[in-house]
């Protein structure tokens, strides 16, 4: 009794000591989860809702931070940061701008449980923006670039008994660099805004055994009623075998089994389809198997769904979900927060925003220039919401035409910085293939950094033909991909109109309405257009529906409004930046919004 109560002491003193060694940074607004975010409770959840393994160990916590000039590395720590957040988010503890010409370090210690011995140890990073190495116990486990995507390092061969120590070296030269970036830039402003630098998503540990399943990609397909599973393997031998299982609640409804390395059919005579309004959702297991012994096994999900185009009766091309038309309408929804950056400070709150989209009646959401992390995706599927996926922009430019087809000259990246966004993409559309709500990659918005467009496009359609392609939003036009995407504020207008692919209206509105306890900056804010109230909001929001109906007929076949919440200057959301006063009337919203995504479907 006298040893539990003394372990007891022991813990709370720790948890206490390492509550004060951290506190929000800054005097900026912040969500009400901000107030649940503390070192010993910080984004607990399983980080990788397509691939479950029973065991995992949380590497989100109080971590020692160093800010130092590139090439210097630290002799002692500045302080304690909260990771996953930025250390230029309030929500990090620390509050400042790492820029070009320093490098940030991290570093921790941890152990090994002792039921892991025997297996591997892999080290999850899900997002680090830009440039990574990282170390365990002074060994070199490996370096990443791109800021928006997972990625793992086997460290069992640096590993030792009882404490391991793990250091991080982080460069991100913001808008200083080629790099994609989206929002971010040294000087924000206007659209603009602050840097994120640095670990923004969880950073966790996972045992494996010696041959394991290192990824899952499955791809659904509608015409022939299968799904098709590839399972990456790790030290497979001759004659491994994966097999896969597919359930409907409880009850097994197909099944495959391949050779490592292979792909897998699993058909379903009569599968449930995935919408917006019956989001349906296979659970399904992968197992590698040896000679008949199962060597290791995941838990993974999947959904039936076709995402295509076709002519309706007045022979306007129109955007289809499961061979029937759909218009397709949601918000711009640029996924950052006053308090985390780029990182929602709880999981409730990541969840948040959908369920208010989804609510609001709307059936899309458009992912701004940011990638989110796996969970966000998995409530996107869970809810039924379908995701148009923007590649993060960078390397700004070239000339734009907006309400024209394109004859000017595009931008001219140089080789490395060409290399590095084909890099990038293809990780990104690597990352998120299986999430079945994504139904259209955005390789480019505006003329922010375009280049080889009709290339690019190409690429992207080839790559992955189970998606529609926009190749650039609102950008420089080309006749490529599957869509033109027009840009018009703050009403909808149809500039143009394509003949032989869906044409979409993907930026419009940004009504703004000042909420004066709720900005960023409370004496520099800006909106396209600036209303008194939620009503007066509201009423302008259905003029611009009314406007949009009309258009409808003409040819549009989608449409993205302007924007989810605040973001930081900007007071065009439908809800203020940090989530606490809704912007417009719900209610009128939502039967608005419900009649235009039915207006194809009369």
């Amino acid at each position: 009794m006298m040893k539990t109560s003394l372990l007891t002491a022991v813990a709370a003193l720790t948890a206490v000591t390492a509550a004060a060694q951290w506190q929000p940074a800054g005097d900026k607004i912040r969500t009400e989860w901000a107030e649940q975010v503390s070192p010993e409770n910080v984004l607990p959840e399983y980080p990788r809702p397509q691939m479950v393994r029973a065991e995992w160990q949380n590497l989100n916590g109080l971590w020692n931070y160093a800010i130092r000039p590139a090439g210097v590395r630290p002799e002692a720590y500045d302080g304690s940061i909260l990771v996953p957040f930025a250390v230029e988010s309030s929500l990090s503890g620390v509050g400042r701008r790492l820029g070009a010409d320093n490098e940030l370090w991290y570093e921790r210690t941890f152990a090994v449980p002792a039921k892991w011995n025997g297996g591997r140890v892999l080290l999850h990073f899900g997002a680090v923006d830009w440039k990574t190495d990282v170390w365990v116990n002074d060994t070199k486990v490996g370096s990443h670039t791109g800021g928006y995507t997972p990625f793992v390092f086997d460290i069992t061969a640096a590993l030792k008994k009882g404490d391991n120590e793990l250091k991080v070296r982080v460069w991100d030269p913001t808008d200083a660099g080629y790099q994609p970036r989206g929002k971010q830039v040294n000087n924000p402003e206007g659209i603009w805004y602050t840097p994120v630098s640095g670990i923004w998503q969880t950073v966790w540990l996972e045992p494996v055994p010696a041959n394991y399943i290192s990824g899952v990609k499955t791809t659904p397909d509608l015409d022939r009623k299968l799904f098709e599973v590839e399972a990456a393997v790790e030290h497979a031998a001759a004659g491994d075998v994966v097999e896969v299982r597919l359930f409907d609640g409880g009850e097994q409804v197909a099944s495959g089994r391949v050779l490592a390395g292979g792909t897998a059919e699993l058909a379903v005579a009569e599968p449930k389809l995935w919408s917006p309004s019956s989001p349906f959702l296979y659970d399904m297991e992968v197992a590698l198997v040896r000679n008949g012994k199962t060597l290791d096994k995941v838990r993974s999900y999947t959904a039936m769904r076709k995402f295509s185009t076709g002519r309706d009766a007045d022979d306007i091309v129109r955007l289809e979900l499961n061979g029937e038309p759909l218009f397709q309408f949601g918000p711009l929804d640029q996924g950052w927060w006053p308090d985390g950056l780029y990182t929602a400070p709880t999981d409730e709150a990541l969840l948040f925003d959908i369920v208010k989209t989804k609510e609001l009646g709307y059936n899309m959401i458009r992912k701004h220039v940011k990638v989110e992390p796996a969970r966000w995706y998995y409530y996107c599927d869970k809810l039924g919401m379908i995701v148009w996926q923007d590649m993060p922009s960078g390397d700004q430019g070239p000339q734009w035409q907006m309400h024209d087809y394109f004859t000017g000259a595009e931008k001219v990246r140089s080789a490395e910085s060409e290399a590095n966004y084909r890099k990038e993409w293809k990780e990104i559309i690597d990352y998120l293939w299986s999430y079945p709500s994504i139904g259209v990659w955005v390789p480019f918005n505006e003329a922010w950094g375009q280049f080889k467009s009709p290339e690019i496009a190409a690429w992207t359609k080839a790559y992955d033909p189970s998606r529609l392609v926009n190749p650039a939003s609102g950008g420089n036009h080309y006749l490529a991909g599957d869509i033109l995407d027009l840009h018009h504020y703050p009403h909808p207008r149809l500039t143009l109109l394509d003949t032989k692919r869906a044409t979409v209206l993907g930026e419009y509105g940004g009504i703004g309405l000042v909420e004066k306890d709720h900005l960023w900056t409370p004496d520099r804010n800006w909106g396209y257009v600036r209303f008194n109230s939620p009503e007066e909001v509201t009423d302008e929001y259905e003029k611009y529906a009314d406007m949009l109906e009309k258009l409808i007929g003409r040819g549009f076949s989608a449409a993205v409004y302007t924007q989810t919440t605040d973001v930081e200057v900007e007071v065009n959301g439908l809800m203020t930046y940090d989530r606490k006063v809704m912007k417009v009337e719900p209610e009128r919203i939502r039967r608005i919004n419900e009649r235009i995504c039915n207006a194809l479907s009369k």
